[in-house]
C-alpha cells in the first residue's frame, strides 16, 4: 500500500513539478529543447522532464550548450537532477562536462490536511507573514548567518516573487524580541496539486525547540485552506528526519549538479 502511494505521489510529482515557479524581477525562464532554464537568477538554473528524450552524443551537446550559454555570461548554473531521471548516465554526462555534484536531498510529498495544526512555538516568539522590503532583508541576514556566506540575493528574489505572484507567494518569519530566528516560505502554482515548503532555516540557538515544526504545520494549514492537497520540500539530510516524523514520504532524491565559470 505504502509502495502504490509513494508511486502515485513521485508520478504527481513528475507530471506536475518538473518546470520553474517564474521568480519574476528581471529573470525570465526560457526552454531548449526538453529543458526549462532560467537566466538572471543568483545563478543559472535548469531542470528538465524524467526522461529527456535525448542520449548519447545528442545529449552530451546538450548539456554543453547550458554550460556554455551560462559561461557566456559569466554565470554559475545548477542543473537539477533527480534519482530516477533517464537516461540513468545523465549524471555521468554531466560531471564528464564540467559539473560537480552538491550535498543531495531527499524528496518529500505530504497530505496538507495530514500536516495542518496550530503552530506550536516557543514562550516569546511569534509567527507572522512578511512582504516589506525591510524585512526581507532581515531574512537575507538571518539566512547568511545559518549558511555562513552572503545570501543578500535573497531579499531581491523574495520581492520579485511577491510582486510577480502575490497569492502565490507566503512568506513567513519566526521572531524573538525582534530578531529573526527562523523563516520559510510556501510557493503555489496556478493549477499545481502541491505547495512548496521553502526555506525553514533556523538560527543554531534556537533549533530543537519546535520553530521549523510549527513553519510546517502553519504553511501546511494554509495550503489545506486553499484547497491545495498536497504540500512537497527538498529536505536536508538535518530536515528529512524530522519531515518524515510528520507524515512526509520520500519519493525519490534531488542533486545539483552544478558548473562554475
Amino acid at each position: 500500500m505504502k509502495d502504490a502511494l509513494i508511486n502515485e505521489l513521485r508520478t504527481a510529482y513528475d507530471v506536475q513539478l518538473r518546470g520553474v515557479t517564474p521568480p519574476g524581477g528581471s529573470a525570465r525562464v526560457e526552454k531548449d529543447g526538453p529543458l526549462t532554464r532560467v537566466v538572471g537568477w543568483h545563478r543559472g538554473f535548469v531542470t528538465g522532464p524524467r526522461d529527456l528524450g535525448v542520449r548519447g552524443k545528442e545529449l552530451d551537446t546538450l548539456i554543453a550548450r547550458q554550460r556554455d550559454f551560462y559561461a557566456a555570461r559569466g554565470e554559475a548554473v545548477e542543473w537539477k537532477t533527480r534519482a530516477h531521471d533517464l537516461p540513468a548516465d545523465l549524471t555521468d554526462r554531466l560531471t564528464a562536462a564540467g559539473f560537480v555534484a552538491e550535498a543531495p536531498e531527499t524528496v518529500l510529498i505530504g497530505r496538507s490536511a495530514d500536516l495542518a495544526s496550530e503552530p506550536v512555538l516557543p514562550d516569546g516568539v511569534t509567527l507572522r507573514r512578511v512582504t516589506a522590503g525591510s524585512d526581507l532583508q532581515r531574512i537575507a541576514a538571518m539566512e547568511s548567518t545559518v549558511w555562513g556566506e552572503d545570501w543578500g540575493w535573497l531579499a531581491d528574489d523574495l520581492a520579485a516573487r511577491i510582486e510577480n505572484a502575490p497569492e502565490n507567494t507566503v512568506v513567513l518569519v519566526a521572531e524573538a524580541h525582534s530578531e529573526v530566528v527562523c523563516a520559510a516560505w510556501l510557493v503555489f502554482q496556478d493549477d499545481v496539486d502541491f505547495g512548496g515548503l521553502w526555506g525553514g532555516s533556523t538560527l543554531k540557538e534556537w533549533r530543537g525547540q519546535g520553530i521549523y515544526r510549527a513553519m510546517v504545520a502553519h504553511r501546511a494549514q494554509i495550503a489545506a485552506a486553499r484547497g491545495v492537497p498536497y504540500v512537497y520540500v527538498d529536505a536536508s539530510s538535518d530536515s528529512a528526519p524530522i519531515l518524515t516524523r510528520l507524515g512526509l514520504h520520500a519519493v525519490t532524491t534531488t542533486t545539483p549538479y552544478v558548473w562554475s565559470p
